[in-house]
């Protein structure tokens, strides 16, 4: 009886403690929670998936070199040992900042209220077609589990559908592939396009050569990967033309359908248009109903809180955060550290502990990989393009993996493609009457 009593005397006593709402299973939302382990709190963490995902590897989902459970694991396998924490499979639809809740949907229920004492936004971002929404249908983005499976049933189909077309012509509008935007992750994305074209189907199909595909990466602006230094920048692009991928900068794409992309002007026939241009905020600043600068991201303070809200933290892709007078870039170690000190503010306040200077950025450089063996690296004043790069993208990225299962099964599958050049993870999942080859 004494045990019973104790264990509901400290039920009782935690449901006394505050509580936390994390909203994000990212790096961001993960990192705080983690980083929450030994504070005074309840912490609930809401993502309307079950599963963290590694987004840097996304495109190697996309283009088959890895599986979908290779870089993602549930999170409560990650959390579930943390004792003060509690995870949610839900979306939220809203927050009431004068209440302190959080609007909730799951189930049949919509806009259900979730009482909080702290709240920390890590909801990220989503895809970002300037204006032109009714391209989405036709150029698929890279954000999500779903998006990856998706490009790769588009790009695998490709080349199934061309074998048995019997009018050599319409090969090579299947055959070839236009990817909008020569940031990082168009870059990476052509790059493992041309080694799936070039390697591991070069002797799969007996009426059509993979190696005749056509890859075009588009670029409004004048280089591609614009936040990297120029001598990287030239690095890549010749490391692409190398291995195949026709590059056009300075060409805005005015329209996107079925049938292919116009760019800058002239249509380029494609049944395979894929969106990496650029991304956008989720609605957190209309939530809160705050100040956002002109790209949607929340304006917060120097502790990473919403003005007005010192109980509100926005954090990772959603927040505007000005660093040494520039914006912090929507990546991921900046979601880390954020998410990591955001954690410190909260435990500070709560056990009247030495409250945290400032959020500080630590850039930890920026890295980019162009297919087999070759990637651009810049840290600080460092640059490096090549090999030993990409060596480098190897460990951080396996590093940064949130599980150790998930490093062991990445490094495994890189080492098997490496050596034999196939990918392990060709499957096309989407029924054909469904899949836009066929409209």
């Amino acid at each position: 009886m004494n045990e019973i009593a104790e264990d509901q005397q400290a039920q009782a006593l935690y449901k006394e403690l505050p509580r936390v709402v994390i909203v994000g299973g990212g790096f961001g939302g993960l990192a705080a929670a983690r980083a929450l382990c030994k504070a005074p709190v309840r912490v609930l963490l809401i993502d309307k998936s079950n599963h963290h995902l590694f987004q840097p590897l996304l495109y190697q989902v996309a283009t088959a070199i890895l599986a979908p459970a290779e870089i993602a694991i549930p999170i409560r396998q990650l959390v579930g040992h943390q004792s003060n924490m509690t995870v949610a499979l839900a979306e939220v639809s809203g927050v009431d900042a004068a209440s302190r809740q959080v609007l909730v949907n799951y189930l049949d229920r919509r806009d259900a209220p979730l009482d909080y004492d702290y709240l920390i936004l890590a909801t990220g971002a989503s895809h970002n077609y300037f204006g032109h929404d009714e391209f989405a249908q036709f150029a698929p983005g890279l954000k999500n589990l779903n998006d990856a499976t998706s490009i790769r049933d588009r790009v695998l189909r490709a080349f199934e559908i061309a074998e048995i077309e019997d009018d050599p012509k319409a090969h090579q509008d299947l055959l070839t592939f236009v990817l909008v935007g020569a940031g990082p992750t168009g870059v990476e994305l052509a790059g493992a396009i041309a080694e799936l074209r070039r390697f591991t189907l070069a002797s799969d199909f007996r009426r059509v050569q993979p190696a005749s595909a056509r890859i075009i990466l588009v670029q409004s602006g004048p280089r591609i990967l614009p936040t990297f230094h120029e001598e990287l920048a030239r690095a890549a692009h010749k490391r692409l033309e190398e291995v195949g991928v026709e590059i056009q900068t300075d060409s805005p794409v005015t329209g996107v359908d079925a049938r292919g992309a116009i760019v800058n002007g002239k249509r380029i026939a494609s049944r395979t248009v894929i969106w990496t241009a650029g991304v956008t905020p989720s609605p957190a600043g209309k939530w809160l109903g705050v100040p956002t600068d002109k790209s949607g991201r929340v304006i917060v303070r120097p502790d990473c809180s919403v003005p007005g809200h010192p109980e509100v933290f926005v954090i990772g892709d959603t927040a505007a955060f000005n660093h040494l007078g520039q914006p912090l870039p929507g990546v991921a170690q900046v979601a880390l550290q954020q998410g990591k000190y955001v954690a410190s503010v909260i435990n500070a306040r709560l056990t009247n502990d030495f409250v945290p200077p400032p959020f500080h950025y630590f850039d930890k450089g920026q890295l980019a990989v162009v297919g087999r063996n070759f990637a651009v690296l810049q840290i600080a004043g460092f640059r490096l393009a090549g090999f030993f790069a990409w060596i480098v993208w190897a460990m951080v990225h396996l590093m940064f993996l949130a599980a150790r299962e998930n490093r062991i099964r990445v490094i495994t599958q890189w080492i098997w493609s490496y050596l034999t050049r196939q990918r392990g993870s060709r499957l096309i999942l989407s029924a054909g009457g469904t899949s836009p080859l066929f409209d």
